[in-house]
């Protein structure tokens, strides 16, 4: 018995070690993942033991860091030295390219005495106080031509049917004083349905001047075939685009235009009320119902704020320009959201630094944050392949729009439709 016993657990002892090899097998990224991570430490033990040769320098331990790698994530035990520090450039990356042009601007701001107490704070953890001029110079260089090749590639490959447009401000530091500069963008979709960044500029004022300037550069780098751009109504901006793109339709953004009726109402409940009456005529699927519901709207607002249904009865052919166009495209055309997107995430990046100490370190991090949004983008489309080409659907483009409903009765259900939703709109502020 006791025979049979140990030979059964020999045998069990090897199966449990037959399984465990199996699984090895069965799963080599793993294998591969821990010989990755070895000989990754094993280089970096290796440059670090050559700093510290002759006993200029000595060890201080580790500190882990993940690395992401086609194999999976990593964990690096970079080196610590008592004197200075070490990082493998040759292994990965100190930053992101946004945080390095972060660094960058700080580097400058040290050079200029610009810098605050905050400022250096945040400098200190991205490690820009162990960072050499040379460093420093080499982190410019690689940033600006990936900045330069984003800014001249040739947009002439697909036609741009549809472009949005915006500005936001940041502050900077203009022949010796802080200014408030603009950062103007332009992001277009082309007709495979992908987003891409076509340009940015930091210019001193948001004019005509400059929006022309601006959206000449970007034509001459062959964006063609625009039908529709969206933007806020900057009167500069209208101008230009009204001069660069002809025979394009402007689409002004259903969002600002609500916040410009809200602003003429006096009290806040108002406000409220504005925004709730005009709200429902952006969300309708049908082109004569959405143009019955924003009469009813602008009808509904010359009774309770006129100076609102002034504004938005001016306003009514470019707010509803997006009708024209695909209802599957609506959504995200009768929007400025995608450059609302764009420069909240500038403004975050840009409240690190606060102000910056120059145009081009402004323009630097400005075009890193674009690079980094233009990659994230080529990853999935912004309107389906099938989507996209109903834009270019000549049959679509022929059906009469509303046709077979009387106009009374339109003109009547859309003001239900508007009374219903403010109904339910303060049932929901009762509530």
């Amino acid at each position: 018995d006791e025979g049979r016993n140990g030979e059964s657990s020999r045998k069990h002892a090897r199966a449990g070690g037959d399984a465990e090899v199996r699984g090895r097998v069965d799963k080599p990224e793993g294998l591969i993942r821990r010989l990755a991570k070895d000989v990754v430490n094993a280089i970096m033990d290796a440059e670090a033991d050559q700093l510290c040769a002759g006993g200029a320098n000595s060890r201080n331990g580790y500190r882990e860091r993940n690395l992401v790698t086609c194999v999976g994530d990593i964990t690096m035990r970079i080196p610590k030295l008592r004197s200075g520090s070490f990082f493998p450039e040759d292994v990965v990356e100190r930053y992101q390219r946004v945080d390095r042009a972060v660094v960058s601007a700080m580097a400058e701001m040290y050079a200029t005495g610009t810098s605050t107490r905050k400022v250096q704070r945040i400098a200190e953890k991205l490690g820009i106080s162990r960072l050499s001029k040379d460093q420093v110079s080499t982190i410019a260089k690689g940033l600006d031509s990936d900045v330069a090749e984003l800014m001249g590639r040739d947009l002439a490959d697909a036609r741009t049917p549809y472009l949005w447009l915006d500005a936001t401000y940041v502050k900077c530091r203009r022949e010796g004083r802080v200014a408030s500069t603009a950062v103007v963008t332009a992001i277009g979709c082309d007709e495979g349905g992908w987003r891409r960044v076509l340009g940015l500029s930091v210019v001193d004022t948001e004019s005509y001047d400059s929006w022309l300037g601006f959206l000449r550069r970007i034509k001459g780098r062959g964006v063609q075939g625009v039908q529709l751009v969206t933007s806020d109504a900057h009167k500069g901006l209208v101008g230009a685009i009204e001069e660069v793109f002809q025979g394009a339709s402007w689409q002004r953004c259903a969002v600002h235009l609500m916040r410009d009726c809200m602003r003429e109402a006096g009290s806040r409940q108002l406000k409220k009320r504005v925004g709730r009456i005009m709200s429902p005529a952006f969300r309708v699927k049908d082109a004569a119902t959405a143009r019955a519901m924003y009469h009813a709207a602008c009808d509904m607002l010359r009774d309770c704020c006129p100076k609102a249904a002034d504004v938005a009865e001016e306003a009514e052919p470019d707010a509803l320009a997006y009708l024209a166009f695909p209802p599957s495209h609506w959504k995200r055309l009768r929007t400025n959201n995608v450059q609302e997107r764009a420069n909240r995430e500038i403004k975050r990046r840009s409240r690190v630094v606060q102000v910056f100490p120059s145009e081009k370190s402004l323009e630097r991090l400005v075009g890193a944050v674009m690079c980094e949004q233009d990659e994230q983008w080529s990853a999935s489309r912004y309107f389906a392949y099938d989507k996209m080409q109903e834009l270019y659907d000549e049959k679509r483009k022929k059906r009469p729009e509303g046709a077979g409903r009387p106009a009374a009765d339109l003109a009547e259900a859309a003001r239900k439709m508007i009374l219903a939703s403010l109904e339910l709109a303060e049932k929901v502020d009762a509530a």
